[in-house]
């Protein structure tokens, strides 16, 4: 088996499973909460996991960049593997939650990774296709954990909607031993203290979205935080951020357009089971069956991303992703009860087409336009600004249900907010710029570089 091979089983073990955990206990925390106690705690045996998963991708991606790819990686495969066997192991909510918050860091740690070494092994022009590979991961989980997590449940327990992680997680480990890294990491300082400021910072915003009070004053410390941070990230010589990143306008606008196409419709999936199931009356499997349109469509566009790239360059295809992603909020601000599952599939469908086509087309942006030694920094940057965003719109779309007096208002509410969205994040993908890549693409055609 090559090296190449191995770690790309690796990955995809890796993500398999982190993919999945995210999702897993949506069918299955009635039940743990109810065996545990502590019902109060309900919500945090999820957030803990999203904001410390969130917090931890872009820190793991500067350190890939120091240590190089395969120490991070490794570490957050057994840093999960040992987070799911706590969680197995719980005795109490509060211990859930705490391991959730390991696991989440494990899974924070392996997240970034796929786009990573994918941008340190393959051309532009196979990388769409490794990265659409990828993301059918994240498709198979979507239907495959719901439906593992009541089979454990009823067959098993729920204790092994975890403990499945470890025989998968060490099969990750041990493929990824062979791996010969090809990226040479640039030794520098850690930025501890940026690394404390910028997941405090982080952690405080994400908590607006789970508390029930107090949101005004965790907001107003987590800017004040930020602000902190990039003064004190100016002053450094090995910065957790690279300010280049934050500075270089191409860039810039990709993660700021990144960021408001996922506050507006990324959070589509949150919602649109519970209008499949309460008004089309679907199934719960048939649900997850349409989230599938998404899959298909990310796929259709990603694979021949790389190509594209090479042919139009990142501003026009970026522009056409805004606009499909403007046609699918369309579709879905007029869904009404009278649509059905193909109504939804064939919206999630060109919602899949936008997603597949910016985030290929943004994550190679990323590692093409950045020095090499900010190449992990930038595309893990890149995935949290999405990530920010998603956290931001879920939150948003599930406060306008909850206070809808109806259902269905609700539903048209929080669409017709990601149709907004999707039209100011048109407007700012008018704002990136072409520029020529660091990495030259005639050498990258060549073969000469992998």
């Amino acid at each position: 088996m090559s090296s190449r091979t191995s770690v790309m089983i690796s990955i995809v073990l890796a993500m398999l499973v982190a993919s999945m955990d995210t999702t897993i206990m949506n069918t299955t925390m009635p039940i743990i909460s109810k065996e545990l106690g502590g019902f109060s705690l309900y919500a945090w045996s999820f957030a803990s996991y999203m904001i410390t998963t969130t917090v931890l991708s872009p820190i793991a991606g500067r350190l890939s960049d120091i240590f190089g790819r395969k120490k991070v990686f490794s570490f957050g495969i057994v840093l999960f593997l040992a987070g799911s066997l706590l969680c197995g192991m719980s005795q109490n909510m509060i211990q859930l939650v705490l391991f959730r918050a390991i696991q989440g860091i494990g899974a924070g740690f392996m997240m970034p990774f796929p786009a990573i070494i994918a941008g340190d092994l393959f051309p532009v022009e196979k990388r769409g296709k490794i990265q659409a590979f990828f993301t059918a991961m994240w498709g198979i989980s979507a239907v495959l954990a719901p439906l593992l997590g009541s089979l454990f449940v009823e067959y098993l327990s729920w204790r092994w909607i975890f403990y499945v992680n470890i025989p998968v997680s060490l099969l990750s480990l041990l493929t990824l031993i062979p791996y010969k890294e090809v990226y040479e990491p640039k030794k520098a300082a850690v930025d501890y203290i940026g690394a404390v400021l910028f997941a405090l910072a982080i952690s405080s915003l994400l908590l607006v979205t789970v508390v029930n009070s107090g949101q005004f004053l965790y907001a107003a410390g987590g800017v004040l935080l930020l602000i902190v941070f990039y003064w004190y990230e100016k002053k450094q010589t090995s910065p957790l951020v690279p300010l280049t990143l934050v500075r270089h306008q191409t860039l810039k606008w990709m993660n700021i357009n990144g960021f408001i196409s996922c506050v507006a419709l990324f959070g589509t999936s949150s919602y649109i089971p519970l209008f499949l199931q309460q008004i089309a009356h679907q199934t719960v499997f048939m649900s997850g069956v349409a989230l599938l349109g998404t899959s298909i469509g990310w796929m259709l566009a990603a694979v021949p991303a790389g190509k594209w790239i090479l042919r139009y360059g990142y501003r026009r295809l970026l522009i056409i992703g805004n606009i499909l992603l403007v046609a699918s909020g369309g579709l879905l601000a007029l869904l009404n009860e009278q649509h059905g599952f193909f109504y939804v599939f064939f919206a999630m469908f060109i919602q899949g087409l936008s997603f597949g086509l910016m985030t290929t087309v943004g994550v190679i942006g990323s590692q093409q336009l950045a020095d090499a030694h900010e190449k992990g920094i930038a595309t893990s940057f890149f995935m949290f600004c999405r990530n920010i965003g998603t956290a931001i719109g879920v939150t948003v779309m599930g406060a306008l249900l909850t206070k809808a007096a109806h259902f269905m208002t609700g539903i048209h509410d929080l669409f017709l907010f990601g149709f907004a969205g999707s039209i100011v994040a048109l407007l700012t993908s008018f704002f990136i710029q072409e520029e020529v890549q660091h990495e030259p693409f005639n050498e990258i055609k060549e073969g000469k570089m992998v």
